[in-house]
């Protein structure tokens, strides 16, 4: 008999492992090796072992597992990686110009998702009730998020998608405030200024498609 942990959600499965199916799923089109592949990554088996399986208990595992992935979770605000907690973004509105461009540029990109998500969920701080504050973005800690759980990344991305608008117009609202007229004059004074504002006027029609981003 062969024992085996098969994951009952997409908690239990980690970016990490996910983005190992993905790089497996791009080399390769046969259902049968991907079907294999699949209980081998997720419930962290040896591909020796996941051929001894009985036909009927692989189609059944995989069922599982695939099923687990249509579905589509409520935010998770909260979820630990080893001691530490992290916390979902309390406040995107208050974003800087460089967290949203990161999120924006990588939250579409499977490569990358880990940066795109260490903007979203940071260690917590401090915690009250049910506020809580987070750590400062550092843009060198990504691949802390590889260990997070694929319900915290699937709800994030679903979150985002139906924020979309909303989202887009408090950035574009962001990109007009004084902060960015400061941000213009610097720019226009350095030596490179020929072209700055080609450079802001694509960045804000960037920011107005965060939505089509999320597609």
């Amino acid at each position: 008999m062969i024992k085996l942990t098969i994951p009952t959600s997409l908690k239990d499965i980690t970016l990490r492992d996910y983005k190992k199916f993905l790089d497996v799923e791009k080399e390769n089109k046969d259902d049968r090796f991907l079907n294999a592949k699949l209980i081998h990554i997720f419930c962290k088996v040896s591909l020796e072992k996941v051929m001894l399986l009985e036909l009927s208990d692989a189609e059944d595992i995989v069922k599982t597992i695939s099923d687990m992935f249509n579905e589509k979770p409520a935010l998770v605000k909260k979820f630990k990686i080893g001691k530490t907690e992290y916390g979902f973004h309390p406040e995107l509105d208050s974003l800087t110009l460089g967290e949203y461009i990161d999120l924006d540029t990588f939250i579409g990109d499977w490569d990358n998702m880990e940066k795109a998500m260490n903007v979203l969920y940071r260690p917590i701080l401090v915690t009250v009730k049910e506020r809580y504050s987070i750590d400062e973005y550092n843009v060198d800690n990504f691949a802390n998020a590889l260990d997070m759980p694929m319900d915290a990344v699937m709800s994030s991305i679903f979150f985002l998608w139906n924020l979309g608008l909303e989202l887009s117009t408090v950035m574009t609202n962001y990109l007009d405030s004084q902060e960015t007229e400061l941000l213009t004059q610097h720019l226009s004074s350095q030596k490179n200024g020929v072209g700055t504002e080609q450079f802001l006027h694509s960045l804000k029609a960037t920011l107005d498609d965060f939505k089509i981003s999320l597609n």
